[in-house]
């Protein structure tokens, strides 16, 4: 499930948008105060921001700037500024794309959905920073595990001990070659230490409907197993 920030002033209008959205699946979180959105922005961090121009405090180009300077999450303008120059200025400042008011609902979902293909989807480059096995990818930058559109944050010590078990996909990893890679000296780590971080790692991955795919054996290890379009329901 994608997240969306969705900031706009205009009460009727924002209901209207999250309504709909939330009809189709996505999370949509709206802030609570305008006067403290970059603040709300770090703490939701969405996967995709919808970002109107007037608004109190801190106008959209204002927050637009700001956002990215903090992450490269994709930004769509919407605004009822229809000038070539409101639309540069935009795009100049970091926004992927630029709606303009009044639209459609379709249009907006559509824009949506392009903009989440091109940067997490099917369209999306492949990135040096991005471990996949199949529909599974696990990247270095954000920690984040990503299967079929969910998304979820692990520690740095899950992220390794992940990156372990898909680079040796199908395969049993020691679990004194999991601790070695994370904690470098199997000697001065619990052995339920380990334990303890592939648990979580379990229960991450069912949360992304990813169930039973690391596979246990006494005395010799974990394996990442993930059958082709396994996905469970």
């Amino acid at each position: 499930m994608y997240k969306i920030m969705l900031i706009e002033d205009d009460l009727q209008l924002c209901e209207l948008i999250q309504e709909n959205l939330e009809r189709y699946g996505y999370e949509v979180e709206v802030p609570v105060h305008f006067s403290k959105i970059d603040e709300e922005f770090v703490k939701i961090n969405p996967d995709l921001v919808l970002l109107d121009i007037n608004l109190p405090y801190y106008d959209g180009y204002y927050l637009c700037r700001s956002f990215r300077q903090k992450s490269k999450v994709p930004i769509l303008m919407i605004s009822a500024r229809s000038q070539e120059m409101e639309q540069i200025m935009a795009i100049e400042l970091g926004a992927d794309d630029f709606i303009t008011k009044p639209f459609t609902f379709d249009m907006l979902h559509t824009k949506i959905k392009a903009t989440l293909r091109r940067v997490y989807g099917e369209y999306s480059a492949k990135e040096e920073n991005q471990n996949c096995s199949g529909s599974l990818c696990l990247d270095k930058k954000t920690l984040m595990l990503d299967y079929e559109g969910s998304r979820a944050e692990l520690s740095k010590n899950e992220y390794k001990l992940m990156k372990k078990l898909m680079e040796n996909k199908g395969t049993f990893v020691s679990r004194e070659e999991l601790i070695e890679e994370v904690w470098d000296a199997v000697t001065f780590v619990d052995d339920n230490t380990l334990t303890v971080n592939m648990t979580r790692i379990k229960q991450t991955l069912a949360k992304l409907g990813l169930s039973q795919v690391i596979k246990s054996k006494r005395g010799v290890g974990y394996m990442l197993d993930i059958p082709a379009e396994n996905k469970d329901a």
